[in-house]
């Protein structure tokens, strides 16, 4: 690594200049691995870096930058303009057409450029002109033009493992000359603490601890040592990797949504904490309860829309922190409901019906007849009210028609469902028999 000053943050001074110092990511840059095998050999094309905070990006893009032969230039999507943008271009095209040489442009967060900004990158990474190396912590799938994309190779990074971090902390406290001033000892255990607490972001951890280490006490023999406690106030509460507008808002929430379906209390405690910690609408994590009482629980147990929506109006009731539990006490009674989409199966199969074209008129007999014109024209005839029958059930028919062999809603086996399989059956028996009776008349 290249010294840079001890006022440099220590991410930086220990930011890699080599894939052989390059922390994680073994599946792209590991030994024999495509990407490495690119990069050391020139053989690059335009691509996509997709990964979260602090996995190595910006890092990988530096170390290309060192091993090629283009020329490198550095963008920030946040600062950078259309015309900055057209400029690069601009000599990028003239760097190739009278030298020869070619222009690598590294984006950060490409996904905060708007569509006529990557536009502007197209033409120049199609004529050869530029590499393009974008950065980006969202999915490439929703950021970037589909016709930008479909140019360059997406890689995906992963979170550092704890492990990981754990070297590469041990690394700075003894390979970085500054930290190696301030003779720090630290116990595995502190750095493990660390390493799980940053979520795979060696930015993160290695921020914390320079933090905790420049301001630890030094004992009488200049030593400083690192307490958890020290650790954990430099940490401060972890700032969790959640986008509530991003790609990380709906794979979390997916998350829950599928413990839930999968009967797992601990894993849906797990994912809910995840939104509402990471500051996410109680509301809107409400109503996706209620929406799941419906869908996944339906009538197997009827009491599980009660609970989501009695969840919802203790958050409207009493707010937040206290809301939370309410929606804790939810989630864990949805996660051990028995589950049942026969109902969301039914009301689909009803909809795919009327949208083929199943538009029916109501049957006479069961249309509303308040004038005597209506009654004359048949409406409300052949009516059989159920009270007035011992069974509670009469043998005439609600559907259209067109439609009275069809069933939409089959009840499963599965808790208060197996109960409403038994009426029905008992309630279309006699209705049978009132037919045929009805019939042989």
């Amino acid at each position: 690594m290249t010294e840079k000053p001890p006022t440099t943050p220590l991410a930086d001074r220990m930011r890699p200049q080599s894939l052989d110092d390059f922390v994680g990511q073994d599946h792209l840059l590991g030994p024999g691995k495509l990407l490495r095998r690119a990069i050391e050999e020139d053989r690059l094309q335009s691509m996509i870096l997709w990964g979260p905070p602090g996995s190595g990006k910006t890092t990988l893009a530096s170390i290309i930058a060192r091993r090629t032969k283009a020329k490198f230039v550095p963008f920030s999507a946040v600062l950078a303009s259309i015309k900055e943008v057209k400029e690069v271009m601009a000599q990028a095209e003239d760097l190739r057409r009278l030298l020869g040489q070619r222009t690598i442009v590294f984006v950060d967060e490409i996904h905060r450029f708007n569509r006529a900004q990557q536009d502007a990158f197209l033409p120049h990474v199609e004529k050869g002109d530029i590499l393009l190396i974008g950065a980006t912590t969202e999915n490439p799938s929703f950021e970037v033009n589909s016709a930008l994309l479909s140019r360059c190779k997406v890689y995906v990074l992963n979170a550092l493992s704890p492990d990981d971090l754990v070297g590469l902390l041990r690394r700075a406290i003894e390979g970085d000359p500054a930290m190696r001033e301030l003779r720090l000892e630290v116990s595995d255990a502190v750095l493990r603490f660390v390493a799980e607490s940053s979520q795979g972001d060696a930015r993160a951890a290695l921020g914390a601890i320079e933090f905790a280490a420049s301001n630890a006490p030094a004992d009488p023999d200049g030593v400083r040592r690192l307490s958890r406690a020290a650790a954990e106030d430099a940490l401060q509460k972890s700032a969790l990797y959640y986008d509530k507008s991003g790609e990380e808002h709906f794979n979390v929430i997916s998350a829950l949504h599928k413990s839930l379906r999968n009967s797992e209390p601990d894993a849906a405690l797990y994912w809910l904490a995840r939104m509402l910690e990471a500051g996410e609408d109680p509301l809107y994590v409400a109503r996706r309860l209620v929406r799941f009482a419906s869908e996944d629980v339906g009538v197997a147990d009827p009491w599980a829309l009660v609970v989501a929506n009695a969840a919802k109006d203790a958050v409207e009731f009493v707010g937040m922190p206290e809301g939370k539990l309410a929606l804790a006490e939810a989630a864990v009674y949805l996660a051990a409901a028995p589950k049942s989409n026969r109902l969301y199966v039914a009301y689909a199969a009803v909809v795919k019906d009327i949208e083929a074209g199943a538009i029916h008129p109501v049957p006479l007999h069961i249309r509303n007849a308040p004038t005597g014109l209506m009654k004359s024209l048949g409406y409300g005839k052949g009516y059989e009210y159920a009270h007035d029958v011992d069974e509670g059930v009469t043998g005439m028919s609600c559907l259209p028609a067109a439609l009275q062999e069809r069933r939409y809603y089959e009840p499963g086996d599965r808790g208060f469902e197996k109960t409403i399989a038994e009426r029905l059956a008992t309630w279309e028996a006699i209705r049978r028999k009132m037919r045929e009776e009805r019939d042989a008349k």
